[in-house]
């Protein structure tokens, strides 16, 4: 199976990627988790990226805040899909300027962008991608939509009673 890479601008994104990396150990996914920045450690991030098919990598999720520039520097130099999961700031807009800056990539660098702080579903859209080729992943991903689906049906039962 192909790992999925996590990649946060600083270790302060820990808390709520950290939810991306528990969604991927609940279905069995193997992962890494690095701390790169796309302004602070370019060359670093640029190498991993750049290398990250060779290194087994089939997904790379990657977390930023503000200017948020991680994700579209790393799909600037892998054809591997990559996830933005864009961070809420306490400094400036609580979140929408990392948004912007994640989902406004130009045309031909595509970044799959997640709402702010959407750790699980990057997780779980990595799931995704990974399952293409994966049916074990297809049937746990079925099986959850299911739990999902008798939870919400659980509830409304409760409401009518």
């Amino acid at each position: 199976m192909k790992k999925v890479a996590i990649l946060m601008g600083s270790d302060s994104d820990l808390p709520v990627v950290k939810k991306a990396a528990d969604t991927l150990a609940s279905f069995g996914v193997p992962y890494e988790m690095h701390v790169y920045s796309a302004h602070r450690t370019p060359v670093q991030a640029r190498d991993f990226s750049l290398s990250a098919r060779n290194n087994g990598f089939g997904v790379i999720i990657a977390a930023a805040g503000m200017a948020a520039h991680l994700a579209g520097a790393i799909a600037a130099n892998t054809t591997l899909p990559v996830i933005g999961i864009p961070m809420k700031s306490s400094t400036f807009t609580n979140g929408i300027d990392a948004l912007m800056s994640t989902v406004q990539m130009p045309s031909g660098i595509p970044v799959a962008t997640v709402a702010v702080d959407g750790a699980v579903n990057a997780a779980l859209l990595a799931i995704q991608i990974l399952a293409v080729q994966d049916a074990s992943l297809a049937e746990k991903l079925d099986a959850k939509r299911a739990a999902d689906a008798k939870k919400v049906l659980e509830k409304d039962a409760a409401l009518q009673n």
